[in-house]
């Protein structure tokens, strides 16, 4: 099931021409649509950890890049790519046409690894080495000094890392949305995925975050979003933190397709 909201009252536009161009460049730069078999066949393959592996039922990462409209031949960036979950089922969904940037910190780096006792920089390490993720590139560096040109990337994921920004300071989770659209070109895509909190919980404390919260902060950043229910899940307790061994991470969560316009 999909769902589109209504924008904002908001003003933001560009000129016939370059629409047109930004279109044309698109139509002619990028592949042809996900190919999902080959895609979850590669996801399948002897080269990928069997933790990642086994994190697939709960992310459904195949259906999640297929409703955010992935090709062949896209740049994308995985922002705070940690141990490189989707880096490498975004490598193997954009191909060798494409480019794939793995953006972290050198904090987050230091993290341990969710599910493997190694460093999560250790983790993408052996990630694009034992793949041979060529079309991979690492940014060790945070947001604000990433280096991407303006206009210059197709995709982007943000998985479930949003309520880390806005649950301690809404308005930095509103820069950090108005950066990437910077970084997107014209009709470019921002996809998130975050763990579902309700009213009156302390989502900060649960890793949470209202649904309704993310979409108005996306609609104030200029976006057009559409959500998607296929990550959602009804035997969730909403008053557990998605750490709580209990839930086994296998938490309701929503999923957001956030458009730049034309």
């Amino acid at each position: 099931m999909k769902r589109k909201y209504a924008p904002l009252s908001f003003s933001s536009s560009l000129t016939y021409s370059t629409a047109f161009l930004s279109m044309l460049f698109a139509s002619t730069c990028l592949g042809q649509g996900l190919d999902t078999r080959a895609l979850e066949a590669a996801l399948s393959g002897p080269d990928r950890d069997v933790t990642d592996f086994a994190r697939d039922s709960a992310r459904k990462p195949v259906q999640v890049l297929k409703f955010l409209g992935i090709q062949a031949g896209m740049t994308v960036l995985d922002l705070y790519a940690a141990g490189g979950y989707y880096t490498f089922i975004l490598s193997k969904a954009v191909g060798e046409s494409g480019t794939v940037y793995a953006q972290n910190t050198e904090r987050g780096l230091r993290f341990v690894e969710d599910r493997q006792n190694i460093s999560q920089g250790e983790a993408l390490n052996s990630k694009i080495e034992r793949s041979d993720l060529r079309n991979v590139v690492q940014i060790v560096r945070p947001l604000r000094e990433i280096g991407l040109a303006e206009n210059s990337v197709d995709l982007v994921i943000v998985a479930q890392t949003l309520h880390d920004y806005y649950n301690p300071n809404p308005e930095r989770a509103l820069q950090m949305l108005l950066q990437l659209k910077q970084l997107l070109r014209p009709g470019g895509v921002l996809g998130i995925t975050d763990h579902v909190g309700v009213a009156g919980a302390d989502n900060r404390d649960l890793h949470r975050m209202e649904i309704e919260h993310a979409v108005e902060l996306a609609q104030q950043a200029g976006f057009e979003v559409e959500a998607s229910e296929v990550l959602r899940a009804s035997t969730d307790d909403h008053s557990r933190s998605i750490f709580d061994p209990r839930l086994n991470r296998s938490t309701d969560r929503f999923l957001l397709k956030l458009t730049k316009p034309l």
